[in-house]
């Protein structure tokens, strides 16, 4: 039965009515609403696959009256004031899907929103580079850090973070007929945290394309047991004059396959992190394979000339909101004629009769592997990690 309130005068209520008191109507909204007189006496519900706003107009509520809202749609809903109106909460004023609370008047102008579902039990925080972001619908602040620094919580609570460590440099050879294999990536990790206090966060560097290059290096938030980390990428794989041919390095992404005895690329270290193979290397050595990303295995080599791609990185769009930017691509095999490509444009290429190019900053990727043509070239250094933090507002 629908609740009889709010009464009239001269009402008279039954026992099933009384009963009902508390059964307020739901209204239905399929797209962005503005309170009315009278919504105290309802349930607003917002039903819509997209973003959509709930307005507080001046004047309209008076000291004591309650206004419950939830929404049932996609879109995120937020509860936005009106021109002269204050809006106060201790949680966010964002509703996800199935999330609702209620506003309590003040007075006319002054309400407090109480968060019954998601958002109220987000922390804040300062540190790193900070910019506000929307990702489906809802309104994040985004912390970005690509060098070492502090997250200084000042609001205990959850944090979503991710991680990218340092790309592993690409393999060296110093054999004028032996490439060597691509880095593999940093590993990734993406997590919900809860942290309080001040936290120090590392940013792994990549691993250098020597004539024996190295893994890259651990990202981390935090050094106590609360803390999260994830391994940087493997190191190619090449040849030295002293030892022959060298394996590819064991790391978040493995680093790519070269010259036998050791053709077959790294496997990652961990892959529950994100990160995968390098490819298999070849007895034909003029060419090699690509190092591991975060999301593929590295290629075989392309042809007896033609090194192979890395593979490919993670787009981290769904995460920052800031269109489409990839992290985490392995490095390209070194040829002696073409290197591979550094996967997904993030890993460095592979060298094409020339020395491996380098990943940019900040990328996570791996180097790219050197290619034949001279006694002596050596791989491009990895890519620095990156960390993300990002709460809700």
């Amino acid at each position: 039965m629908t609740t009889p309130y709010p009464f009239v005068p001269g009402a008279v209520l039954t026992a099933q009515q009384l009963n009902d008191i508390q059964n307020l109507p739901i209204s239905d909204k399929t797209a962005s609403y503005t309170l009315i007189a009278g919504d105290e006496t309802k349930r607003t519900m917002m039903n819509n696959a997209s973003a959509t706003t709930i307005t507080v107009n001046n004047s309209i509520f008076t000291v004591g009256d309650i206004i419950q809202i939830a929404n049932k749609g996609a879109g995120a809903t937020v509860v936005t004031a009106g021109v002269g109106v204050t809006i106060n909460t201790s949680g966010s004023l964002s509703l996800a899907q199935y999330g609702g609370g209620y506003l309590l008047a003040l007075s006319a102008s002054t309400f407090t929103f109480f968060n019954l579902g998601s958002g109220a039990n987000y922390g804040t925080a300062t540190g790193g580079s900070s910019s506000s972001v929307t990702v489906g619908g809802i309104n994040y602040t985004l912390l970005t850090f690509t060098t070492d620094g502090n997250l200084v919580v000042s609001k205990a609570g959850l944090f979503d973070v991710l991680l990218f460590g340092g790309g592993g440099g690409g393999g060296s050879t110093q054999d004028n007929t032996v490439s060597g294999g691509g880095g593999g990536a940093g590993g990734y990790v993406q997590s919900t945290l809860y942290l309080t206090g001040t936290l120090a966060v590392d940013i792994g560097a990549g691993g250098v394309g020597t004539s024996q290059p190295t893994n890259g290096f651990c990202s981390s938030i935090d050094t106590t047991a609360r803390s999260l980390a994830v391994p940087g990428g493997g190191f190619g794989g090449g040849y030295t004059t002293a030892g022959g041919a060298f394996a590819a390095g064991i790391g978040g992404a493995g680093g790519g396959g070269s010259y036998q005895p050791y053709l077959t690329g790294a496997v990652s270290a961990l892959p529950t992190v994100g990160g995968f193979a390098g490819g298999t290397g070849t007895s034909s050595s003029a060419s090699a394979a690509g190092g591991g990303g975060v999301t593929a295995v590295g290629a075989a080599r392309g042809s007896a000339t033609v090194g192979g791609a890395g593979g490919a990185g993670y787009d981290v769009n769904a995460f920052t909101g800031s269109g489409s930017l990839f992290k985490g691509g392995g490095g390209g095999g070194g040829g002696s004629t073409t290197g591979g490509a550094g996967g997904s444009s993030v890993g460095g290429a592979g060298g094409g009769n020339s020395a491996g190019v380098a990943a940019a900053a900040n990328t996570g990727g791996g180097g790219g592997g050197a290619g034949t043509g001279a006694a002596s070239q050596v791989g491009g250094s990895g890519g620095s990690g990156i960390v993300y933090v990002r709460f809700k507002v």
